[in-house]
Parts: structure tokens; C-alpha cells; sequence
């Protein structure tokens, strides 16, 4: 597992559905699994997890997105978490996908720094 925690900045719902659309475009295997939208009172929450083909690894791996904002602060909080790509039964091995999967998230951020 690799895990990459952020701030970003924007207007909330440009930066989720930029980010999204940026990392589905870097693979042609990647597919958007599912979503899920919380709001309560001033606070939002954005979560999606986008699977794609590894050909490091030769397996499908994981990514999941967590966006969290409070109405009247500019900063929203992300996490991107990836999961997947061992092939081995008892240790983690071969996290070579994970990685490349948390880069293409990095590289999807970086206009919302």
C-alpha cells in the first residue's frame, strides 16, 4: 500500500472532477469502480476509488481518493491511497503498480497546489 496526503486548493467540485478525469485519462485499463458524496452543514467529503490494469505487475490495483472541505476555507484535504498489486500470499510484494498508480495521482494534484 502507498499513501500520499495533500493540501489542495479550488473551488471543490473542479478540483475532484479534475483530478478524477486526470488520472482516468493516464490509463486506457482505468475505469472508475464507484463514488460516493457527503455533505453535512459546511463540511463536504468526495471519495472514489479508480482501478486499473498494472502491467508492472501483471494484476489490477487500486486507487482511492478522499477529498475532504469545509465551506469557507479554501484548502481541501486529500488523500490517495493505493491497494493491490502483491502477488505473494504472506508479504507484500511487487508493489511496483502501487506506486505508479500514487505518481499518476501526484501528477493529477499538482494544478490544485
Amino acid at each position: 500500500m502507498a499513501k500520499l496526503e495533500i493540501t489542495l486548493r479550488g473551488d471543490f467540485d473542479t478540483v475532484v472532477n479534475g483530478v478524477t478525469e486526470k488520472i482516468l485519462e493516464t490509463s486506457m485499463s482505468a475505469e472508475l469502480e464507484d463514488s460516493s458524496n457527503f455533505r453535512s452543514k459546511d463540511a463536504r467529503c468526495a471519495v472514489r476509488v479508480i482501478e486499473r490494469y498494472s502491467f508492472a505487475g501483471g494484476n489490477r490495483v487500486s486507487l482511492t481518493l478522499t477529498f475532504f472541505a469545509v465551506k469557507g476555507d479554501d484548502r481541501i484535504h486529500a488523500s490517495a491511497i493505493t491497494s493491490g498489486g502483491s502477488q505473494a500470499v504472506f508479504l507484500k510484494m511487487n508493489t511496483w503498480g502501487e506506486e505508479t498508480f500514487l505518481e499518476k495521482a501526484e501528477n493529477a494534484f499538482k494544478p490544485y497546489q
